[in-house]
Order: C-alpha cells, then structure tokens, then sequence
C-alpha cells in the first residue's frame, strides 16, 4: 500500500507559501479513486489574495479558506448545494473588514461561509467586558460580534493524504490570536474527509499559550440556505430545554422547530437549546427538507460542546434566507452574563481542549427516516420542557 504524503503549503516562518498545486490518486502511485485537492489563490474583486483549498472525495466537495481563519466556505454532495446564498458575495480578504464597523458589527461584511468559526476570546453579539490592561488596571474593552478567529489567515497549512480503505483527505491548518497583554490563542484546524464519503470531520484543537489563566469561547456557525431549507423544512433534535432568546423568538414558540419559506422584513428568531446526549455523551442534531428526503445532519460530544443555538434568518433570497445549527462551548450571550453563568470555557496555562463536529449529508428518504429514530430514542429518556417565554438561565433582562 501506497504510503501517506504530506504537502506544506503554507508556512509563514520557513517563509513558504504555494499559490497553487493539484493533487490526485496519481501522485501517490494510486489508481484512479476519483478524488482531488486543489488550491488557488483567488486574484480581483474583495476576495483578491484569499487562499482557497478545494476538497473533493468523488462524492463530497467542500472549499477551505485558510486565509479566513480555516472556515468552511462551500460544499456539494451529489449534486446538492450545502450552504447558502449571502448577500456577502465573497470570500472577503480580512483586510477589507472592520470588525467595530456598525457599531461592533463589521464581521457580518464577511459573513457567507458554510461553517465559520466564533472566538476565541468572545462569540455573541457586540458589547464590553472589563479586563487588566497592560499595568493591570481594570478596564472596559469593546467585543465585536463573533470575536476574531474567523478573520485571522493560518500561518501554517498542510495538506494530507492517507491511503487506505478508504484513502482520506485532510486539510491541517495553524492560526493564532494573539497580542501583547491580550489573550494567546493557538488553532490548529483539522478538517478531512474519506472517498466517497457523505461526511466532513471538523476537529480542532485549541491552547492557552499564555502562562496565566484564561477563558475560551468558540461557536460553530453552521449555516445552511435551499435546498435542505425551505417551507416547512424541519429542525429535528433531543433535547431537555428550549427557550427563546427575546420577546421576538417568543412571538412563535408554536413553530419554532419548522421553517418558513423567504419572507420579505422577516426579523431573525433565535433558540436556546439544551440537548440530550447518547450514554457515551455524543449528540446530534437535523436540519430536514419539507419532503424529508433530504438532510444535514450534525454530530457532536456535548462534554466539549454543550450549548446549541438555533438561528432562523428565513428572510427574502435577496437578503440572505438561512438558519444556523450552532453547536458551542457557551451560548452567544454577553461575555460577561456567560461568565457569570459559569458557562465560559476556562483554560489553565498551555493547556489544550479538543473539539470535533461532522458534518452529515442525507439524500434519501431511508437515510433521513434513520436519523428521526435516533434522535426519538433519544428523546424518549426524557420529556421536553418548552419555555414560553425567555429565562434567566439563557437570557439577560
């Protein structure tokens, strides 16, 4: 059996960089599987210099942007499309994003990725926390919407191929948040899939390199638009709980699991969810189409990330119709109302915490019917508790 090659693409302190390679079966010696790895460097426009690495294992394709901190971009699987139509049309290159633009909203200017990754440092909607600045003086500080990593370029990016039964593909990258007297994050990004395949493996892996304390966030916007959302598309899932975010969510927690159709000045609605795990503490939830045969499903461990937010933008095409399954280590609160739920990740100096989330694509009927008897015998361990209104537990006043 062939053996498994690596390729260095990027690596900003050996000061290598390919702006573009193809990679098949053949350069392993292989026969022909019917997969590749491709990576270009777009030129024009705003996406002008974003590294694109495009993944396809014959029947799963998926596009990396390692210059936009690792984030999933786009995805097919046998002729349906997986993700959604933004009205960013990007990628955007982060230089163009002012992350205070609009009053802490500037990272929505690039926002039109299949998955995006929230944190480190903060996730949620803008607002202050109070931290030592650099003489150890309390102060306030401005949190932007989502936090930083999502517009920060990996300085070091590897692709693998390990031959086997099935040959997988692996996409490695390595970004930093970091700053003097600032936190001190290290990414590394591990994203693969096997030939043939109907799944994509997220698994990261993310160190305090500070020698002091420090408190991680990290979300998985996951977002997916037509043709697995639609009216009367479906979330399906587990769960202990559910409340609503805001008075606006509230307005229809009769409906709150389905989906409209686009719907012109449609205002966003958004869900707190706790779900139930598996007796070895995994999870999973599925977006499904009206017709059930078509669907997305996520898998996760609930012991690394044990929120869940739903996220309906069932707006006008135009203006960007989506809902977003967001799996977390918190929920996209206010940093500061997370903390005091004691709901922040707290990391101890070099310490490193792992998490991985797969990604499932459902194209028949059978496929989906299977996923609907896991998640119901799931849910007959436990009764559901629906919350009419929102609850201090989730939400702030």
């Amino acid at each position: 059996m062939a053996e498994a090659k690596n390729w260095v693409l990027t690596d900003a302190a050996a000061r290598v960089w390919v702006e573009s390679i193809e990679i098949g079966p053949a350069d392993l010696g292989l026969a022909e599987e019917g997969w590749s790895i491709r990576k270009t460097t777009l030129r024009g426009g705003p996406g002008d210099g974003v590294d694109l690495i495009e993944v396809d294992n014959g029947a799963l394709s998926f596009s990396l942007l390692p210059t936009r901190g690792m984030g999933i971009w786009k995805g097919s699987y046998k002729g349906l499309d997986v993700g959604w139509d933004s009205p960013v049309k990007g990628p955007v290159h982060p230089s163009l994003i002012d992350l205070q633009d609009r009053g802490g909203l500037g990272w929505l200017a690039g926002f039109d990725e299949l998955v995006v990754r929230c944190g480190l440092d903060s996730t949620g909607a803008p607002g202050t926390d109070v931290v030592p600045n650099n003489m150890g003086v309390p102060t306030e500080v401005a949190l932007t919407l989502h936090g930083k990593i999502a517009n920060i370029p990996a300085s070091r990016v590897e692709v693998q191929v390990i031959p086997g039964e099935p040959t997988q593909l692996v996409v490695l990258g390595e970004v930093r948040e970091a700053g003097l007297f600032c936190p001190q994050y290290k990414l590394l990004a591990r994203a693969s899939t096997e030939v043939g395949s109907n799944t994509l493996l997220i698994e990261d892996e993310v160190t305090n390199e500070k020698a002091i304390d420090a408190e991680m966030e990290l979300l998985y916007h996951c977002n997916f638009g037509p043709p697995f959302l639609e009216a009367g598309a479906r979330l399906e899932v587990a769960a202990r709980e559910v409340a609503p975010r805001d008075a606006r969510a509230a307005e229809n927690m009769d409906s709150y699991e389905t989906y409209l159709g686009p719907t012109a000045g449609y205002v966003e609605q958004v869900y707190w969810y706790d779900l139930l795990p598996d007796a070895a503490g995994r999870t999973l939830a599925m977006l499904r189409s009206a017709t059930a045969d078509k669907g997305l499903v996520l898998r996760f461990d609930c012991g690394q990330l044990p929120a869940f937010t739903q996220w309906k933008n069932t707006a006008s095409m135009a203006d960007g119709y989506v809902t977003g399954l967001e799996p977390a280590t918190d929920y996209p609160n206010a940093k500061d109302f997370e903390r005091g739920k004691g709901r922040l990740m707290k990391m101890g100096p070099g310490e490193t915490r792992r998490t991985a989330l797969a990604l499932e694509i459902l194209d028949s009927a059978e496929a989906v019917c299977a996923v609907q008897d896991e998640i119901a015998a799931l849910q007959q361990t436990v009764g559901r508790q629906v919350h009419p209104q929102p609850i201090g537990k989730y939400s702030a006043p």
